[in-house]
C-alpha cells in the first residue's frame, strides 16, 4: 500500500537525525575555510585543495557504500548496521578543529584534510542509509514530500543553530582552542542525535514496510542508467557547489564587504531562518503545482537574491539582508523538493530501482559531496585570483582591492551564474508532471 500516512512517533525521531547531519554539513562547511586561512595562515588556493582532494575517495567510495547498504537491507531487513559505524564521524569532527599548535600552513591543510577523508567516510555511511529510507517504505509520491518536509525542516533549524551557536561559542577573535572547545560541545550533540535518528529509521521501517528486497544486481549502472536520476542528480550537484560557496563565502563578505565579522551570525540566521519558516509552504506548494514546478521557481529566485547582493554594502544592510532572506527561501525548496524526488525515481525505475535504493543513493550523496568539496574551493579560487592574502588568528591583514572585489563577486555573481546552469540541467528531468498527476492523496491511518 502506497496511500499510508505515516505517524508522528516515527516521523519525529527521523527528522531528529538531520540535526547531527546539520552540524557535520553546516560547521565545517561556513568556517573550516575561514579557519584554514585567518587562524592556520594556510594561503587560499592550499586551502581550497585541502577541502577538495579529501572529497576524490569519497566520490568513488560513496555509490559502494549504497551497495553495502542494499546488501544489508536484502540480508538482515535493515540499513542501521552501516549508520551506528557511521556515528563515528564525531571522532573526526572534533579532529577536524583540534590542530595542534605547531601546525600551520601546510602542515596544518595536511591535518585538516586527513581528518576531512576520514569524517567523509565515516559520514556516507550513515547519511546513505538513512537518505535511502523513503524509497524503502510503502508510501507514495506527497507522502514522501512530507516525510522530507520534516526532515528538511529539522535539517535548517540545526543548520540555523550551528551557524549561531558556532561562532558565539568560539568567541571573538577566536584562535585553535577556541574552535576546539566549539567542535567538543557540538559534537557531542551530533552524536546523541544521530543515535535518535537511528531510532526513527527503525520506527518508520515498522510502519510502513516496503517490498521485501531482493539482493541487488548491478545498483550502480541501474542509478548511471537512468536518464531522469542523472538530470535530476547533474542539477542537484550544480546547486550543491552554489551553496556551499554561499555558506563558505559568508564570513568574508561580512568581514571584508560589511566591515564586522560580527555580522556572519546575523547572514547565517537571515539565511537560515527563512528556509525554516517556508520549508512547510513548499511542501504545500509542491502538493499544488509539483516538485519540479516549484523548484524551478524557487532556482530563479535563488538568481534574482545574487544579483540583488552583487550591488554590495553601497546597497545598504537592510537591502543585503532582506537578500539573503530570498535566498534562504529558494534554499528550503532546493534542500526539501530533490530529496523528495529521488524516490520518485527509485519508484518509477520499478523493482531494480527498489532493490537498488542505496546504490542510487550513494550515487546522489556523492554528488553532494562533491559538491560540498567544489564550492569552497571555487570561492578560494576566487580569492587567489584576486590576490587574497592569508592570515592567523589575531592579525589583521589590509586586502587589495582586487582581493575584496573577489570577496564580493564570488559571494554574489559567480552563485548567479551557477544556478542559471542548474536550471538549464533541471529542466531536463521530466518525470515529475506524470507522477504529480498521478499521484493519489494519502490517507489518514492510526499511529
Amino acid at each position: 500500500m502506497t496511500n499510508v500516512r505515516l505517524p508522528l512517533r516515527a516521523l519525529v525521531p527521523f527528522a531528529a537525525g538531520s540535526v547531527g547531519m546539520g552540524i557535520w554539513v553546516t560547521v565545517p562547511g561556513i568556517f573550516l575555510l575561514y579557519f584554514l586561512t585567518d587562524v592556520l595562515a594556510v594561503p587560499p588556493q592550499v586551502a581550497g585543495l585541502a577541502l577538495l582532494l579529501p572529497n576524490a575517495a569519497d566520490i568513488v567510495v560513496r555509490p559502494w557504500v549504497g551497495r553495502i547498504s542494499d546488501a544489508n537491507l536484502a540480508g538482515r531487513g535493515h540499513r542501521r548496521q552501516l549508520m551506528v559505524a557511521g556515528c563515528v564521524v564525531v571522532l573526526a569532527f572534533v579532529t577536524l578543529f583540534a590542530v595542534p599548535s605547531d601546525l600551520h600552513g601546510t602542515t596544518a591543510a595536511i591535518w585538516v584534510a586527513v581528518a576531512l577523508v576520514a569524517g567523509k567516510l565515516l559520514y556516507s555511511c550513515y547519511q546513505v542509509s538513512y537518505l535511502a529510507t523513503p524509497a524503502d517504505l510503502g508510501i507514495g509520491y506527497h507522502e514522501r514530500t512530507r516525510l522530507m518536509g520534516y526532515r528538511s525542516v529539522v535539517i535548517t533549524v540545526s543548520v540555523l543553530l550551528a551557524g549561531v551557536a558556532a561562532p558565539l561559542v568560539a568567541g571573538d577573535d577566536p584562535g585553535v582552542g577556541d574552535y576546539t572547545r566549539m567542535a567538543l560541545l557540538l559534537g557531542a550533540v551530533m552524536l546523541a542525535a544521530m543515535l535518535v535518528g537511528i531510532t526513527g529509521v527503525a520506527r518508520l521501517n515498522r510502519a510502513a514496510p516496503g517490498t521485501p528486497a531482493e539482493p541487488a544486481r548491478g545498483g550502480l549502472l541501474v542509478a548511471l542508467r537512468d536518464r531522469q536520476f542523472r538530470a535530476l542528480a547533474a542539477s542537484y550537484l550544480t546547486v550543491a557547489i552554489t551553496m556551499k560557496l554561499v555558506l563558505a563565502a559568508m564570513p568574508y563578505f561580512a568581514e571584508y564587504e560589511l566591515g564586522r565579522s560580527s555580522l556572519t551570525t546575523v547572514l547565517v540566521a537571515a539565511f537560515m531562518a527563512p528556509a525554516v519558516l517556508t520549508t512547510p509552504l513548499w511542501v504545500l506548494v509542491a502538493r499544488r503545482f509539483g516538485k519540479q514546478r516549484s523548484l524551478l521557481a524557487a532556482q530563479a529566485v535563488f538568481v534574482a537574491g545574487s544579483l540583488v547582493l552583487a550591488l554590495g554594502a553601497a546597497a545598504g544592510l537592510p537591502l543585503l539582508i532582506a537578500a539573503v532572506a530570498t535566498l534562504g527561501v529558494a534554499f528550503a525548496a532546493m534542500q526539501l523538493l530533490p530529496l523528495s524526488m529521488v524516490p520518485d525515481v527509485i519508484a518509477a525505475a520499478g523493482p531494480a530501482g527498489t532493490a537498488s535504493a542505496g546504490s542510487y543513493t550513494g550515487v546522489w550523496t556523492a554528488a553532494e559531496a562533491t559538491g560540498g568539496a567544489l564550492g569552497p574551493y571555487a570561492y578560494s579560487a576566487c580569492l587567489a585570483a584576486g590576490g587574497f592574502v592569508a592570515s592567523t588568528a589575531g592579525e589583521h591583514t589590509t586586502q587589495s582591492p582586487g582581493a575584496l572585489a573577489a570577496v564580493r563577486y564570488g559571494f554574489t555573481l559567480v552563485p548567479a551564474v551557477l544556478m542559471t546552469i542548474a536550471i538549464a540541467l533541471q529542466r531536463r528531468y521530466t518525470l515529475d508532471k506524470h507522477a504529480h498527476t498521478a499521484a493519489p492523496s494519502a490517507v489518514e491511518v492510526s499511529p
